[in-house]
């Protein structure tokens, strides 16, 4: 007979498997719901049965997402791709070198300016829309993919956790090695302290791809011209017309479908450097 203390054990892994896997029904419940809707014709999702693949309607969404409106949708699908993919990079890039200036070397002020980025964390980012609203209109940026990229570039807390990954993954011993070797400092950084924190760097970018790809004030405030939307805007302007045209649900629902795609493909393709960062201190 199993003993009390088993039977415990027993029932307190049954309850947390159990929690766990309510927690990933009802995160994977609104992903099924769309890959099912993305199936139906408009009436189909009028009349509420979603969850069905009767009907199948795939092939003739994705045809009329492409033909709408000149195929207005694929450009704002590059659109996001150029936003996301070119403001993730340059932005980790950055973060990842001013964390690792904070945290190698010595300067006057380096505390107070590095509270300065911490308080910056605590700005969000709705409140800076306006201010940069006006300074692009200053400068002639207003309506141009720049008044997009420009904003998306600076992530405070992306500099406080290069910081933190700095401090953990790279050695001054390295360092130090290197520059007895004659390599300068960009030599030093780019070959040595950029490939060591490179779970660091993966991290920022995953965390700035997908906070600029569900980007949705900053353009709303910035951009007027519709050949300019990301994916998050044009999508909204479609869903706005809903109650009035019913036609667009499900040009609305498949485009979130393929939406979703590259932020799967982002975190799927980049997590080896997230677990070849967690066995690092395993040699060491």
């Amino acid at each position: 007979m199993n003993s009390p203390a088993s039977r415990g054990r027993w029932m307190s892994k049954t309850a947390v498997n159990g929690f766990l896997l309510l927690a990933v029904v009802y995160m994977l419940f609104p992903l099924v719901w769309l890959v099912t809707a993305a199936t139906k014709d408009t009436g189909g999702l009028l009349a509420g049965n979603a969850f069905s693949f009767e009907g199948f309607n795939l092939g003739q969404n994705l045809s009329g997402l492409a033909s709408y409106g000149d195929g207005i949708y694929f450009r704002w699908y590059l659109n996001s791709l150029l936003y996301a993919g070119v403001g993730a990079l340059v932005c980790s890039l950055i973060c990842v070198a001013a964390g690792y200036a904070f945290d190698k070397y010595e300067f006057r002020g380096k505390e107070k300016l590095f509270g300065l980025v911490l308080m910056g964390v605590l700005v969000p980012t709705t409140a800076l829309a306006l201010p940069m609203y006006l300074l692009a209109s200053k400068t002639g940026l207003v309506n141009t993919y720049w008044s997009v990229l420009i904003p998306v570039l600076v992530n405070p807390f992306g500099v406080y956790l290069a910081r933190v990954f700095s401090t953990g993954y790279i050695p001054n011993e390295a360092l130090e090695a290197a520059r007895i070797d004659g390599a300068g400092e960009l030599r030093v950084f780019w070959s040595i302290g950029l490939r060591m924190v490179m779970p660091g760097f993966v991290t920022v970018f995953l965390f700035q791809f997908t906070a600029i790809w569900n980007n949705f004030f900053l353009p709303l405030v910035m951009l007027s011209d519709r050949k300019l939307f990301p994916l998050s805007l044009g999508l909204y302007s479609w869903n706005t017309n809903t109650h009035g045209e019913p036609s667009f649900y499900p040009l609305v629902v498949t485009g979130s479908l393929l939406a979703v795609i590259p932020l799967i493909v982002a975190f799927v393709s980049l997590q080896r450097h997230w677990k070849a960062g967690l066995t690092a201190g395993s040699v060491k």
